[in-house]
């Protein structure tokens, strides 16, 4: 339940027992996330200073484990990618704790909420409530701010050490516009140095303010939440506006008092789930075995000892937020020595801090992939599966909804994947139809029959035939349906069953997986 300390700053130079190859793939996974998940293989050479060998196969081995796929020249991050990020979140508890907390006053004031940890001299956030205008807020799950420029900054800098505060001033002297935070504008020389004054003043107030520190317009009040057991700050939430809106002193006087009923409430949750330690859930199975296979397949293009180390990670989660090495060599199916040498190479990198015996994630696990991913929308998630089922059957697909509220009930394509045939079907995303008269309706509507699927023969425009099935979400209900058409003269309706529904389900299960790991701790819109 309680954040992690932060982690030291990385070592010049990598301990001896250090997995090289695991290195090399933190620093790939962290080039594309800092350039919002794509990077053509050349780009990723030059930022990471790697031979172009060995981003080839580096890239080709995360592609095996689904967290990049290729496009054309590009490495694309996927959303798989987010496992690595969500064994942390699930490891700290507070998302799954306080996010229902910070969306309900999200709703009441209409304004961003966001809850944030600290990541060295860094404020990392692992959850936002984002209003959804015009102008809005446009930080995401994973962003890395830098202490000074946020108004959680001070109230985490308050419990600071010497040590820690020397390691804050070496920064800001090698890094004085803040190029180590691209989630950041840079910093402008002009701008005030005030933050050991700042943090003084919060250790009083018991709370902190951002008076358009990040960038023009935008202002934030913070409140700490306070673990129960050692009372330390186990994560800050925040009320972020914009200056048309509310000003600074407005913040303090009007939302200041809401934000701490709020916090208030999540500390009692807190106290709440200390008496009730979370049950465990499973651990990753096979995934030595799985590597080894992929070894044997792929040859030198795959890189085992990567694959290998990045499973690790995934040995956390819910209940397994600290982890002896006997712990994580059991849960991953891993040998001690294998197991071993990678948690030092993270404990290297900043990824896992060591108590005792036992290891604990860090917030930096979020650098791998997550921020950019933590935005996405249920078309952009969805548009390369569509796109290469469309290839593999030479046949248009689509995603719909349902459109809430209808009566008759009416869906809207939200993702389409043309084929390239002369005779096909046109129909554009945003598009409506009722839903009684499509397979996509029909599927939604739970009127699928016994095999899982619909049909709809001819019903909406003459010649035109076709097979849906629906993706459901992580609860099991039906939130999207996926389809294929194609011509009464190409396909017959069994031909339709025997012939296209496998790769139907089979797309539909890998939608089904993106959106469930997408959604464990963000929001994915549908539309």
């Amino acid at each position: 339940m309680t954040a992690p300390l932060p982690s030291s700053p990385v070592a010049h130079e990598p301990p001896a027992e250090a997995v090289t190859p695991l290195i090399r793939g933190v620093a790939v996974l962290e080039a594309l996330t800092e350039a919002g998940g794509t990077l053509s293989a050349s780009a990723l050479e030059r930022r990471t200073g790697l031979a172009r060998s060995t981003v080839d196969r580096i890239t080709a081995t995360l592609a095996r484990m689904g967290y990049v796929r290729p496009d054309g020249r590009d490495a694309v991050l996927t959303p798989r990618v987010m496992e690595l990020g969500n064994a942390y979140l699930a490891a700290l508890r507070l998302p799954a704790l306080l996010d229902g907390h910070a969306d309900a006053l999200a709703d009441e004031l209409d304004e961003s909420v966001s809850l944030a940890v600290a990541d060295r001299d860094g404020i990392r956030f692992i959850h936002q409530a984002t209003r959804r205008r015009a102008m809005s807020v446009s930080f995401r799950i994973g962003d890395l701010l830098p202490a000074e420029r946020t108004a959680p900054g001070p109230l985490f800098a308050a419990e600071w050490t010497e040590r820690e505060w020397a390691a804050w001033r070496a920064r800001r002297a090698a890094d004085p516009t803040d190029a180590g935070f691209p989630a950041v504008p840079p910093r402008s020389p002009a701008a005030a140095d005030d933050f050991e004054a700042r943090t003084a003043e919060t250790r009083h107030s018991g709370w902190a303010l951002d008076d358009q520190l990040v960038e023009p317009g935008l202002v934030a009040v913070s409140v700490p939440v306070r673990d129960p057991g050692t009372g330390r700050v186990a994560c800050v939430a925040s009320v972020v506006s914009h200056t048309s809106r509310h000003t600074a002193a407005d913040l303090r006087e009007t939302l200041l008092p809401r934000l701490r009923t709020a916090v208030t409430a999540m500390e009692a949750e807190l106290r709440e789930a200390g008496a009730r330690p979370a049950e465990p859930g499973p651990p990753p199975s096979g995934l030595a075995v799985w590597t080894t296979a992929s070894k044997h397949e792929l040859g030198r293009d795959f890189v085992e000892s990567l694959a290998r180390g990045l499973t690790v990670l995934t040995a956390f989660g819910e209940g397994r937020s600290a982890l002896t090495l006997t712990d994580v060599a059991r849960a991953t199916g891993l040998a001690r020595a294998t197991a071993r040498r990678a948690l030092i190479t993270y404990e290297h990198l900043g990824l896992v801090t060591a108590v005792g015996r036992e290891f604990a994630l860090t917030p930096r696990v979020l650098s791998l992939g997550y921020p950019p991913l933590s935005r996405t929308t249920f078309s952009r998630l969805t548009a390369p599966r569509l796109r290469a089922l469309a290839d593999r059957l030479d046949e248009p697909t689509a995603l719909a909804v349902l459109v809430p509220g209808t009566d008759p009930a009416e869906i809207q394509y939200v993702a389409v994947a043309a084929a390239s045939r002369v005779l096909t079907v046109d129909i554009t995303v945003g598009t409506r139809l009722p839903a009684s008269r499509t397979a996509l309706g029909r599927a939604l509507l739970g009127l699928a029959g016994p095999g899982g699927y619909a049909l709809a023969d001819e019903e909406l425009e003459s010649g035109l035939r076709s097979i849906a099935v629906p993706v459901r979400d992580r609860a099991g209900r039906p939130v999207a349906a996926l389809n294929v058409a194609t011509h009464a003269a190409r396909r017959t309706l069994a031909e339709c069953v025997s012939d296209v529904l496998p790769a139907l389900h089979a797309t539909a299960a890998q939608v089904q997986d993106d959106l469930h790991i997408a959604s464990r701790f963000t929001h994915v819109p549908l539309s």
